[in-house]
């Protein structure tokens, strides 16, 4: 994929309706006459907004008819790769299980099959370690609150003040390094995510593209973290950004109810490849 090199994408769309003379449109024509088509997107904040409580979350109901509607299609897959844990994203997407799913960044994948997750007795004795001294976090600092995931758990400050999400952050990066090496730490928007298992979107993404045979991709996502899916995104491939922020996809939407409408025009379009000539 070119991507602009100054780290800025293209803004595509404005207000409600994305405009029918845009680049976006004839990038999307090309994607959707791809043989083999995956269609993968981050969840909060990408098909769902942001809301204070992470189980409250839910797919605009723009944006699920179009995730039908592409599963409806030949030659297509549909992903959501997210930071959630698995059981939280499939709760959230209540979607069908022909929708393959990846969570806590890529530690937990739900294919065609099962989702299975084993941690050895080391993994487990610093899954305990990181519990305590997160949990010790959180109880000092007021709204700050823990999340578990299968390999680690992520600290919530959206509903801290500034300066208690501030003095969370630097107590937690502080105190967990000096109890656990090798830990991986992302900051998302308003949380901190600790895993004792090193494994990104990135990852998850070509994982995917090679166990759907995928001969082009869409990706969208809206956090700091989906930059590593961005980042292994090829030539015929499309990255889409939802919402502020630096970013190396190559388009970039206002929020959720654009990224529904881009969705909705990719089905549209792949439909009418997929149509056999009268």
């Amino acid at each position: 994929m070119s991507s602009p090199s100054n780290g800025t994408s293209r803004a595509v769309a404005s207000g409600t309706q994305i405009d029918e003379t845009d680049d976006l449109i004839e990038r999307l024509r090309e994607l959707a006459r791809t043989e083999r088509l995956l269609v993968a997107l981050d969840f909060d904040g990408t098909l769902a907004p942001e809301v204070d409580v992470p189980s409250h979350a839910r797919a605009l109901p723009e944006a699920r008819r179009a995730l039908f509607d592409l599963l409806k299609l030949d030659s297509t897959r549909v992903a959501l790769i997210s930071g959630r844990a698995m059981e939280s994203l499939e709760q959230v997407s209540d979607l069908p299980d022909d929708v393959l799913l990846v969570g806590s960044h890529g530690v937990e994948i739900r294919l065609d099959s099962p989702t299975r997750l084993t941690l050895d007795t080391q993994e487990l004795a610093q899954v305990d370690v990181l519990s305590g001294v997160l949990e010790d976090v959180a109880d000092k600092v007021d709204d700050v609150w823990i999340e578990t995931k299968p390999a680690g758990f992520a600290l919530h400050t959206r509903l801290a003040s500034e300066e208690g999400s501030r003095q969370a952050h630097l107590m937690a990066l502080a105190e967990t390094q000096s109890e656990i090496e090798g830990l991986t730490v992302r900051e998302g928007k308003n949380v901190l995510e600790f895993s004792i298992r090193s494994t990104t979107k990135g990852e998850a993404l070509l994982h995917l593209k090679e166990y759907t045979k995928a001969t082009a991709v869409l990706y969208a996502g809206d956090d700091v973290t989906d930059e590593d899916a961005f980042a292994v995104l090829r030539s015929g491939d499309f990255g889409l950004k939802s919402g502020a922020g630096k970013t190396i996809a190559e388009f970039r939407v206002s929020d959720e109810a654009e990224v529904a409408q881009v969705l909705a025009l990719l089905a549209q379009f792949r439909a009418e490849a997929c149509t056999p000539a009268p």
